[in-house]
């Protein structure tokens, strides 16, 4: 009975923190035609601190959802272009010899913000993508001697074009790893379409102003981690990842020759994390298996590595994520 109790304060709780969910998405709206999806993603990414890849053709709105929503926080925004000739230093910062100082001088890099849009991050050379692995990990910064730390709530939001196009550099398995999730973003309804088309011949895009603030967002994070997961949710999470490592073992042994690796611990802790968050944007104090199956692609189909066999038969990680869901037990 006490549980009883505390799951329904903790409803209320949420009910009222859950209020500037609605703005956001409300602004959103404003601006974005359609991608719900995206608009549900990049919040929970934002509630349960993690980062963020989109992946989809140019011109679908990925920059525009990043930018928006960052302008609907108060808070410091900065958009990175990644290119072929970008350097760490471009990113993270570096030693400037100040003449008047007589001393060298820290220069701050744009990745001291509270969101980060690493624009078509597979344009630039795996160092610089791995510059930004030690901010996303471990929210600091280290130029030269120094360490520092990156303002809260911190947020890397990149973008990137599908692998097939030229002039593009795959992201390593380490810094893929980092991402919360990663989202494919599709292409509007035809309906969405004349809509877009319609607004965009009309002028210029609504203005959105500020809904909340970067300590509201804070204060949001903690109810979201007291949002209550059952031990049953906790083994069904790490059922289906441990399914990805070892298939034969949960009735899926076609799946064995597929998978060249499976998730790693994190892919537990993200999965729990992120079911956590679409629980606390649904206005939920507790996690229900709806909520893992619901993030679940999202956070597992970049963590899963394709053997040559897969690629050959043209097997992707969406369809090896769909059939371990379909298969591992439900509580």
């Amino acid at each position: 009975m006490a549980e009883a109790i505390d799951i329904r304060e903790l409803n209320e709780r949420i009910a009222q923190q859950s209020a500037f969910v609605t703005n956001l998405t409300t602004g959103m709206n404003q601006v974005i035609v359609g991608q719900r999806h995206l608009v549900d993603t990049l919040l929970i990414a934002l509630l349960s601190d993690g980062h963020i890849l989109l992946e989809g053709v140019p011109g679908l709105a990925k920059t525009l959802a990043i930018k928006t929503l960052s302008q609907l926080i108060d808070a410091k925004f900065n958009r990175v272009q990644f290119t072929p000739d970008l350097l760490p230093a471009d990113v993270v910062g570096t030693m400037v010899y100040s003449q008047k100082e007589e001393k060298f001088q820290v220069k701050q890099g744009p990745v001291f913000a509270n969101f980060v849009l690493a624009d078509e991050i597979n344009r630039a050379p795996a160092k610089v993508q791995s510059a930004l692995l030690e901010a996303m990990q471990e929210k600091q910064v280290t130029i030269g001697s120094q360490t520092f730390e990156l303002p809260k709530p911190f947020l890397v939001m990149a973008t990137q074009n599908p692998i097939e196009q030229e002039g593009t550099y795959p992201l390593p398995e380490a810094q893929m790893d980092r991402f919360m999730m990663k989202v494919i973003v599709d292409y509007p309804t035809i309906e969405e379409e004349r809509l877009i088309v319609r607004e965009n011949l009309a002028g210029s895009l609504p203005e959105v102003k500020p809904v909340t603030t970067s300590s509201e967002i804070m204060s949001a994070r903690s109810v979201v981690r007291e949002v209550y997961i059952d031990e049953k949710i906790e083994r069904y999470v790490a059922d289906i990842v441990f399914a990805t490592r070892y298939p034969d073992r949960y009735g899926l042994k076609e799946l064995k020759d597929m998978i060249a690796f499976g998730g790693s611990p994190r892919a537990s802790i993200c999965l729990a994390k992120a079911a956590r968050a679409y629980a606390f944007v649904k206005r939920r104090g507790y996690v229900v298996p709806e909520d893992v199956r619901a993030v679940a692609h999202d956070v597992l189909r970049h963590r899963i590595g394709l053997t040559y066999e897969a690629e050959a038969t043209n097997v992707t990680s969406e369809e090896i994520v769909s059939k371990i869901i379909n298969k591992v037990e439900v509580p």
